[in-house]
């Protein structure tokens, strides 16, 4: 079926991160330009709500939140790191964007499981994947495929779901927090070494963590049959009734944060395999959650393989 729902609020343009920050507002504006451009596919627009928070404490624990949202500024910039490596700022239109880019994946899995619409896509920022129990970092602050995929588990009683990640960057949160799970498989393939330095082959969890570090300079064949060997077989033997994806870009040649050299069209041949692989367990479903992806450029053509792949 050709179609798929977009989720996106315009409260996640008014994330700020100061001057000559990878994660801006122009990310989500190339994509929103993009998803438009796009024919043959239908799209359908919905707004993304804020999520309640009662949702997100069984991953984010309340005082975590609370002392998120205490540190909001009312002028400038927050940090949450320390110098040097300060990257991940609140602004005091964050908090809204924050509960807007985690309630878009809890909409999306209500369409599925109560109007068995199968192909989502977040388009969100602040991303999620580096957000652990009780740490925000890498411009990350609630995790929101986690958060997603306890939310499937808590209230549809899913029982496997499995999370790939094709970000650049390993998804040191989603790992954490599920890394003693067997309910939760987690692939990740990504460049090591590179922020955030987790992801090697041996944390393995309790068998349902899978890793797939590659060496820079990697190139599309390459990267393709390690994807296919190190995480496509284990999501086929673990049979997900439920795929969520974190959707990174910066694997793209184009990208400043990393050195992988995939083209554009590598990203519609990674969402056609694990389109595949939702086709054969879990009747087709996928939510996808906007991750990293820093050159507009690539990020813009990207996004229509990724979606047009999708719908095929």
């Amino acid at each position: 079926m050709n179609n798929i729902q977009i989720y996106y609020h315009s409260d996640c343009l008014l994330k700020n991160n100061g001057f000559n920050h990878p994660e801006r507002k122009e990310r989500l504006d190339s994509i929103l330009t993009s998803i438009k451009e796009i024919n043959n596919i239908e799209i359908k627009f919905n707004e993304a709500p804020l999520v309640n928070l009662e949702l997100v404490y069984p991953v984010h624990p309340k005082n975590y939140i609370d002392n998120i949202f205490s540190k909001i500024p009312k002028i400038g910039l927050n940090s949450l790191e320390n110098e040097p490596y300060a990257d991940t700022f609140l602004c005091p239109n964050s908090k809204n964007a924050i509960l807007r880019a985690c309630g878009a994946g809890l909409l999306a899995a209500d369409k599925i499981c109560n109007n068995s619409i199968k192909k989502h896509f977040c388009a969100v920022r602040p991303p999620g994947h580096h957000a652990e129990t009780t740490r925000a970092n890498g411009f990350c602050f609630i995790n929101n495929v986690a958060v997603t995929a306890r939310y499937l588990q808590n209230k549809y009683q899913i029982n496997r779901i499995a999370i790939i990640d094709f970000d650049v960057h390993h998804g040191n949160g989603t790992q954490e927090i599920f890394y003693n799970d067997k309910s939760i498989l987690y692939g990740s393939i990504h460049q090591f070494p590179l922020f955030p330095g987790t992801g090697s082959e041996e944390e393995t969890g309790v068998g349902n963590i899978f890793n797939a570090p590659i060496k820079k300079n990697t190139n599309s064949r390459d990267f393709h049959n390690i994807f296919e060997k190190k995480i496509l077989l284990n999501i086929d033997k673990f049979k997900p009734e439920i795929i969520l994806i974190s959707a990174g870009f910066d694997a793209h040649y184009r990208d400043p944060l990393a050195q992988i050299n995939l083209e554009s069209d590598d990203f519609y041949l990674i969402t056609k395999k694990i389109l595949e692989i939702a086709n054969l367990h879990s009747k087709g479903s996928i939510i996808s959650f906007l991750e990293g992806g820093y050159d507009l450029i690539a990020l813009s053509e990207s996004i229509k393989l990724h979606l047009k792949a999708l719908c095929e």
